[in-house]
């Protein structure tokens, strides 16, 4: 084959995972870089860039390129999306493709932004997915029937709810709550309740171990090291999975209300599909324990956890690669826009 590589990201706020055609998974790092101030010099991506945040001297910083699903800073995103595919690339005359994962709802100037970082960064034509459309493909969703489906894709920086048929987005709400919302909520609520903080990779490790949206059948609980704001001085506490759930509750019920909108906007008949196909929920924030049941309890409709449900959207982008020729010919309405040149 005289051609490039097709390679599928998905583009996440928390993690970028790359999808090569005909290898699956070949990359998951963490959406992060590590710059010296004084040169300017790339440092570290990913993993490594990681685990530097908060403990960098002063000529060093460590930052997320992208905010709440979209670029915040174009330069390092183009710089960190260049070297995570030079890391899976070998020496090659040919340019690879590349097929970007995206929120629904973004405006075109961000859009814009995604596809001229992926062409700097080394790409021979970008193509853009919306993400409730790949994460359906990826749990394994017949999105081509003239049935409706609806999707909740939970990422770290935006919830992605979208009723799909016939390959298109019927309707949708792209809305800038998710998983760093829940860190967020969790810090505020210990800082007002036990007058202590604590930084954001410890809250995101009390959410994966023993947080909850739902009343688990049993209280768990885990002692948590911060600085108490009385005294300046490192103090141990312990909180249940309980304080979890109530820490979370305020960001719940706006992922709630936007879950209702978009039903109350969706046809009757594909309304009527969904109650009969039930809900998917996808993404890592989804793995928040609980999540499925209290979508279901709350509307009343089926709702299911999808299989590897932090990786569902990078299965379907890795997918739709196969039909990146009927994109370009506009055959299939998968792509929100494509570029060309």
């Amino acid at each position: 084959m005289l051609f490039g590589k097709d390679i599928g990201i998905d583009l996440g706020t928390a993690s970028v995972i790359v999808y090569v055609k005909g290898k699956g998974i070949v990359l998951r790092e963490p959406s992060v870089v590590a710059v010296d101030k004084n040169t300017g010099r790339l440092l570290k991506v990913g993993e490594e860039a990681q685990q530097m945040l908060g403990r960098t001297p002063g000529n060093i910083v460590a930052i997320r390129p992208l905010k709440e699903g979209v670029i915040s800073d174009y330069e390092m995103t183009e710089r960190m999306l260049k070297e995570l595919i030079r890391k899976i690339t070998s020496f090659s005359l040919f340019k690879p493709r590349l097929l970007i994962c995206i929120p629904s709802g973004i405006s075109e100037v961000e859009e814009r932004a995604v596809i001229d970082a992926g062409m700097q960064a080394g790409a021979r034509k970008v193509y853009l997915i919306e993400e409730p459309v790949a994460a359906a493909i990826g749990a394994g969703i017949d999105i081509t029937e003239a049935t409706g489906h609806m999707v909740i894709d939970i990422g770290g920086g935006t919830t992605n709810i979208a009723v799909i048929s016939l390959s298109g987005v019927v309707q949708s709400e792209s809305i800038k709550i998710a998983g760093d919302e829940f860190d967020q909520a969790l810090i505020r609520f210990i800082k007002k309740k036990h007058n202590i903080l604590i930084g954001e990779r410890t809250a995101e490790d009390l959410k994966i171990n023993i947080g909850c949206v739902f009343t688990r059948p049993e209280e768990i609980s885990a002692e948590v090291k911060g600085r108490c704001l009385l005294t300046g001085l490192p103090r141990m506490f312990t909180i249940s999975s309980d304080e979890c759930r109530l820490a979370f509750e305020e960001v719940c019920e706006r992922v709630l209300d936007s879950v209702h909108g978009v039903l109350e906007n969706t046809p009757p008949e594909l309304v009527a599909d969904i109650s009969q196909n039930g809900i998917t929920l996808t993404g890592g924030g989804s793995l928040l324990w609980g999540f499925d049941k209290l979508i279901e309890s709350r509307t009343g409709i089926k709702t299911r956890l999808a299989d590897d449900a932090e990786t569902c959207v990078a299965y379907g982008i890795g997918k739709a690669l196969d039909w990146l020729a009927d994109m370009q010919e506009g055959t299939i309405n998968l792509a929100r826009r494509k570029q060309l040149i």
